[in-house]
């Protein structure tokens, strides 16, 4: 599941980063490599980094890989899954994995994000990647990060909209590790029943007047995952239209998808966008891929 995708145009291929279940049910950041032009034939590299150890945050999963240079590294963000905690709340931080040619990988140990700093939820400790990394020049010629992620308020028990409960979220930094200026930018909507308990994984892409976003949201209509669109003029403040309107991709005919579509991961092909996104059991039935004209 949690597909996120690197170009390597120096190699014309796709470095499709996922995580991975073993047969004890631990999921491990794996990665994958395809030529561009052929996105059926894909060679599995196996897992980059092993799970963290006895009351480690990570000790049972490392899902939901973020890939991005920054300096002279690459920086590979996850999300760890600990013994602690019950549903969401037990995805207590995003840690940090460094490498200099996107193969080795080093976890340093840091947990650089929690699922703190927001007055609305005050007790909070779930957290979940998701989102890209996107960069803003500065007039100092810094360069500002901001990272989308995911917010995971919801607690066992109760409605979909309880224990489901997310919101898509940003913070700031200027060298990757240090992450400040947490808001959030997007989230469930009472009118529209597909994305009425949760939104999520919100990617993001330059348009003239602004930006393009695709993301996921769950809801009472489908009962799980959808994906849906949004645009903005400012990165922050981003419109949805009326309900239905935004509903991008809803759970299909195929077997594969017919019960959810989530985790999207967009890429430029050319003139047209690529989407790899998960079907069922929030991918246990595999990595799917769509094709669309950019709007804007």
């Amino acid at each position: 599941m949690n597909p996120f995708v690197v170009t390597r145009e120096d190699l014309g291929e796709y470095w499709l980063f996922y995580s991975g279940a073993g047969l004890k049910r631990k999921q491990r950041i794996c990665l994958a490599t395809c030529p561009i032009d052929d996105v059926a034939n894909w060679t599995r590299r196996g897992p980059l980094f092993d799970v963290g150890g006895k009351g480690d945050f990570d000790e049972l999963w490392c899902v939901l890989p973020c890939v991005h240079k920054i300096g002279d590294k690459w920086h590979l963000y996850y999300t760890g899954r600990g013994t602690s905690g019950d549903g969401l709340q037990a995805f207590t931080g995003i840690g940090l994995a460094v490498s200099e040619d996107l193969i080795h990988w080093e976890k340093t140990g840091d947990v650089v994000l929690r699922g703190d700093g927001f007055p609305d939820w005050p007790d909070n400790k779930g957290i979940a990647g998701g989102g890209p990394i996107i960069e803003i020049p500065q007039s100092d010629g810094r360069i500002l990060y901001r990272m989308h992620y995911t917010l995971a308020t919801g607690r066992s028990g109760g409605t979909l909209q309880i224990n489901q409960a997310k919101q898509s979220v940003i913070a700031h930094s200027y060298d990757g590790i240090n992450w400040t200026d947490k808001r959030v930018v997007l989230q469930p909507r009472a009118d529209a029943k597909y994305e009425n308990a949760a939104t999520i994984a919100l990617n993001v892409w330059p348009v003239k007047d602004g930006w393009r976003a695709i993301y996921a949201g769950i809801g009472t209509r489908f009962g799980a995952y959808s994906i849906c669109e949004a645009r903005s003029a400012d990165g922050l403040n981003w419109e949805r239209g009326t309900p239905d309107e935004n509903l991008a991709l809803a759970p299909g005919d195929a077997a594969w998808e017919n019960k959810m579509v989530e985790y999207p991961h967009v890429v430029r092909e050319g003139s047209r966008l690529r989407l790899f996104y998960c079907g069922n059991g929030y991918g246990a039935t595999g990595i799917g891929t769509a094709l669309a004209e950019p709007l804007g």
